[in-house]
């Protein structure tokens, strides 16, 4: 039986011939379009043969990420051939320098609030999200997230997400609504086996905070020696089209601040394979009170590095702090 990426990507490939043999139609000696379309036959043939996915060398499977990106594919990443890598290698060197624009700046400022941010990817693309951008009645907006999966896929769907929040978030929603659409499209959008983790936040100028979180890890609340968990209140995003959301609602005074992180932080392993987790980043917290968000920032990442020693990272690793300043 066939698997609901596989049967997502034979309709993709049925629609694709259906236009390619139009197009062949019209110009019936163009090669290139005669090329696609013996390539597109090929594919679905493999589907039919049950063994689609597999890699005609090694006979391995094909990395999911990029027989979404490309159901085209036939080989596994390490038996490309060379033009095929060198073209790899470009096409990911420029999928890298467009998600690195999409980036917020790494420090900001908006009326009642500094936000900085730290982005350290494991490889050459990431679903890793973050965007801060100023609210129309003054304050913010300011999100974090993880799309499932890694690779080209998980970054298409981060850009996709951002695009979505981006262009959302000047229609002056209420938050769940704003993320219940959100979530809408991103379910619509993307493969089944798809979904993202999110954390949507608005501060006002007088420090209220309005958090929707979306299945994420918490985002820690800092007041003085005292530490505020911001929990998940709703599943993560594009799992179902239909999903609803709830916002939890909390107050900042001048010097407070608010941690946000991705799991790349929290489950990062040592050498002994221990986790790093939750507990430690707000212990950590509690040591550095009323600290700058920089210097919050960078003494997380010295702990982090700390903890994992000599173990490389396994995720991408990003942090952003937003801090009320009287």
């Amino acid at each position: 039986m066939a698997s609901p990426v596989e049967t997502l990507l034979r309709d993709q490939l049925t629609e694709r011939r259906q236009k390619l043999e139009s197009a062949a139609s019209v110009v019936p000696g163009d090669e290139q379009v005669r090329r696609l379309l013996r390539d597109v036959d090929a594919a679905l043939a493999r589907m039919d043969k049950g063994t689609f996915g597999i890699c005609e060398s090694c006979h391995e499977t094909i990395e999911p990420d990029r027989l979404v990106a490309d159901p085209l594919m036939e080989y596994c990443l390490d038996h490309l051939t060379r033009p095929q890598r060198q073209a790899l290698e470009r096409d990911l060197d420029l999928a890298a320098r467009v998600l690195r624009g999409l980036l917020p700046p790494p420090s900001q400022t908006f009326p009642g609030y500094e936000v900085v941010r730290h982005y350290e990817g494991a490889g050459p693309v990431s679903g890793d999200y973050c965007d801060a951008v100023g609210a129309e009645n003054g304050g913010l907006y300011f999100a974090i997230g993880d799309v499932s999966g890694k690779g080209v896929a998980a970054s298409m769907l981060m850009a996709h997400l951002h695009a979505t929040l981006r262009a959302l978030v000047p229609l002056n929603q209420s938050l769940d609504e704003l993320v219940a659409r959100a979530s809408s499209l991103f379910c619509e959008s993307a493969l089944p086996s798809h979904f993202a983790t999110l954390v949507l936040g608005r501060a006002d100028r007088t420090g209220e905070v309005e958090i929707c979180n979306a299945g994420h890890v918490p985002p820690l609340v800092t007041r003085g020696r005292e530490i505020e968990r911001i929990a998940p209140s709703g599943i993560p995003i594009g799992m179902f089209c239909d999903a609803r959301f709830s916002v939890t609602r909390t107050r900042l005074s001048p010097g407070d601040t608010i941690l946000l992180y991705t799991d790349g932080v929290s489950e990062a392993l040592d050498g002994s394979g221990q986790e790093y987790g939750i507990d430690r980043l707000a212990k950590l917290l509690v040591g550095h009170p009323a600290r700058d968000p920089s210097d919050l920032l960078a003494s997380c990442l010295r702990d982090l590095k700390t903890f994992r020693s000599s173990a490389e990272p396994a995720d991408d690793v990003t942090l952003m702090a937003v801090r009320r300043v009287g």
